[in-house]
């Protein structure tokens, strides 16, 4: 038991001394009995304390300074409690040593570490399309104020100018971007790509250099040529336009500063334009079906096709079939109505974009084989009493539609002309009523709900329904079209009888 005690008496002084050895890591300086922390005499010492005294009340905040070129380790230390003991809350040295910049947190520094010697040259970066304000830095010493007769100096950095002279830098040193498109000057067409820019490093700007390129490989169908060459931009500003380039293809538009510096990217496809005609119309013998190739979509999307048919009687060169049809992208085949022998055709497709309809391919079919389907003067019905001094014609009109069909409505339309091609228009086209102040070529004489045959008298000067039968002009050659129209969300259909005549004088 004795030797229990005096192991235990022997003991407690050792780890009495093992817990002085080993203080708290946060808390320096020697323990204070006074309620106070003194001045250290195991520091650096350089260092220099402000205020200057030889000990400081709990709380105090000491600034540090040091003694010639040097900086102290921290800027500030306090005098703090722990426990029944007063110290200071941390150690402080002097050194040569300058702490890394605290600024723009995108910098990249070269070499990267947490401390750097006086005049050790740092290398400054920016993540793509930014650039420092500062390429390469340095640390520097500069006086501060003069404590007893002796020079304080603080830590500063240069920089190196455009001139390469190195100035000081007053503030933080940031990433900022260099190039900058003009808001609200992006243009884009379908063959071309225009910009206006500003560079707020001048100097930097004068090396930078613009391209268009493809933004990744064409394929068949579609394939585009890639653009050659890049442009130099200079100055502070400017306009950049690519070179022509392809409908409705996808673009990348790169500024760039040599050797690989990217200021500027942009992934951009140009504007739709109208579409190729397609490659073949044709009619299918075995169907009796118009079909055609489908377009692809290297000038636009493709939301549907186009077709006209137009279909003339050659037992009555009087009547005309006109159909305008909207068909869906997915349809590439049309039933031909009333295909067969007496009758003449001409039908063109057009694929559609969101820009309109493109070229037209051609198909024609004549039962001789003889002529064109579009001669210069057409056949129509002839007229009775033409009256040049009373400037009338008297039209024998018979209804088209037959019953029980539910459009009756029929439409007069008076065409100054003989020529087969704008009689074919006239016929689909959009006359409007005879204006009073000018007379067209092409107008809408009446509107007649026909039922059973009637003779109408054209250029009676009657009025009906907002339009005027005026009376014709001697010495001139007249096409007279009754007209039909049937219309559903999908087509079109006009028919129509003509009637020429002229009016001598």
């Amino acid at each position: 038991m004795a030797l229990r005690w005096t192991f235990l008496l022997l003991l407690t002084p050792l780890l009495a001394a093992q817990g002085q050895e080993n203080p708290d890591p946060n808390i320096s300086g020697e323990p204070q009995e006074t309620g106070r922390c003194e001045v250290p005499s195991d520091w650096d010492p350089r260092l220099q304390f402000t205020p200057e005294q030889s000990s400081y009340a709990l709380n105090d905040s000491v600034q540090l300074s040091c003694a010639g070129e040097y900086v102290p380790s921290v800027p500030h230390i306090r005098c703090v409690s722990r426990g029944m003991q007063t110290l200071w809350n941390g150690t402080a040295t002097c050194k040569e040593m300058c702490q890394r910049p605290r600024w723009d947190s995108r910098l990249r520094l070269v070499p990267d570490q947490e401390n750097y010697r006086k005049n050790e040259e740092v290398m400054l970066s920016c993540p793509d399309g930014f650039q420092p304000t500062f390429t390469r830095v340095k640390c520097a010493r500069e006086v501060q104020s003069i404590s007893h007769g002796k020079p304080v100096y603080r830590e500063v950095w240069t920089g190196r100018d455009s001139r390469g002279r190195w100035i000081r830098i007053r503030s933080s040193v940031e990433c900022i971007e260099v190039f900058q498109v003009v808001p609200g000057t992006l243009e884009i067409s379908s063959t071309s790509i225009k910009l206006n820019w500003t560079c707020r490093l001048p100097d930097t700007c004068q090396h930078m250099r613009a391209t268009c390129r493809l933004a990744g490989p064409s394929s068949p169908p579609c394939e585009a040529e890639e653009v050659e060459g890049e442009e130099m931009l200079h100055g502070q500003e400017g306009t950049f336009i690519c070179p022509p380039l392809q409908p409705f293809t996808d673009y990348s538009v790169t500024i760039s500063l040599p050797p690989s510096t990217i200021l500027f990217e942009w992934l951009v496809r140009t504007e739709e334009t109208v579409p190729d005609k397609p490659e073949k119309l044709w009619l299918d013998p075995n169907t009796g079906s118009l079909r055609w190739k489908a377009l692809p979509p290297c000038k636009g999307e493709i939301i549907g096709y186009q077709l006209n048919i137009t279909a003339r009687s050659t037992r009555d060169g009087g009547l005309l079939q006109m159909e305008r049809l909207r068909l869906s992208r997915s349809v590439t085949e049309h039933p031909l109505p009333g295909h067969g022998l007496g009758h003449s055709y001409t039908a063109t497709v057009q694929g559609v974009t969101a820009v309109g309809a493109g070229a037209a391919s051609l198909w024609e079919f004549q039962p001789d084989g003889l002529g064109t389907p579009h001669p210069a003067g057409i056949s129509c019905r002839s007229v009775r009493d033409v009256s040049p001094s009373q400037g009338t014609a008297v039209l024998p009109l018979q209804p088209i539609a037959r019953p029980p069909a539910e459009v009756r409505e029929h439409q007069l339309i008076v065409a100054a002309t003989h020529n087969g091609t704008l009689v074919e228009g006239a016929c689909s086209g959009e006359p409007q009523p005879l204006n009073a102040s000018r007379q067209p070529d092409t107008y809408v004489a009446a509107v007649l709900n026909l039922t059973a045959p009637t003779d109408f008298v054209l250029g009676a000067g009657t009025h009906g329904q907002g339009y005027r039968n005026a009376a014709l002009r001697p010495g001139w050659d007249y096409t007279a079209l009754l007209r039909l129209i049937q219309r559903s969300q999908e087509a079109e259909k006009f028919t129509c009888i003509c009637y020429s005549f002229s009016l001598g004088k």
